[in-house]
C-alpha cells in the first residue's frame, strides 16, 4: 500500500503572515490546561492581548481553575480564531499555539509598561486590573498548528508566529 501524502503543507510566508495576523487581531481565545485536581483537560475562554514587544499574554484571576493549573503545570494551548457568522465554520482560519505560561510579578521591571499596553488594548480591564487576585500570564510559544481553511494545514515554529520587528 503506498504512503499517503502528508496533509501538512510546507510553511510559507502566507502561512506566517496569517498566523501573525490571527494572533495580533485576537481579543480572546480558548485556553486548554490540565486540571490539577483530576488531570483531565480543562478548556476556558480568556481575554488575549500582547505585551509591548508583541508577546501573547492575558490577565487572569487567582480564583480561576486555569490559574492554579498553570501554576502547577505551565504547559498549555491557546486556540485563536473565530468562525464568521455565515458559511461552514471549518473553512475559517484558526491557529493552535502550544505554549509555556509564566506569570509576570507586579514587581517585575516590565510590569508598568505591560499594564499600560494591555489597558490600551482592553480599556474595560481598568475596572479590575489592580485587584489583588489578577495577574498577567505570558505565553511563550513553543510551536503551532495553523489551519488556514480547507486544505491549508501548517506546522509552525515559534519564530513563524512572531511579529517581525
Amino acid at each position: 500500500m503506498p504512503d499517503k501524502p502528508s496533509p501538512i503543507n510546507p510553511t510559507d510566508n502566507d502561512a506566517r503572515n496569517l498566523s501573525v495576523s490571527l494572533i495580533a487581531k485576537a481579543r480572546f481565545c480558548a485556553l486548554a490546561v490540565l486540571d490539577p485536581n483530576t488531570n483531565h483537560p480543562h478548556v476556558t475562554r480568556i481575554v488575549l492581548g500582547t505585551d509591548p514587544s508583541g508577546k501573547v499574554l492575558s490577565l487572569i484571576s487567582d480564583l480561576a481553575l486555569h490559574t492554579s493549573a498553570l501554576h502547577q503545570n505551565p504547559n498549555c494551548s491557546l486556540l485563536i480564531g473565530e468562525p464568521k457568522t455565515t458559511g461552514d465554520p471549518l473553512i475559517h482560519p484558526r491557529i493552535t499555539l502550544q505554549c509555556n505560561a509564566r506569570f509576570l510579578p507586579r514587581t517585575h521591571p516590565d510590569y508598568i509598561a505591560t499594564r499600560a499596553h494591555y489597558l490600551a488594548q482592553h480599556p474595560k480591564a481598568k475596572l479590575y486590573i489592580d485587584f489583588a487576585d489578577f495577574n498577567f500570564v505570558l505565553f511563550t510559544i513553543q510551536s503551532a498548528n495553523l489551519n488556514g481553511g480547507f486544505g491549508k494545514a501548517y506546522n509552525l515554529t515559534a519564530q513563524d508566529c512572531s511579529p517581525k520587528v
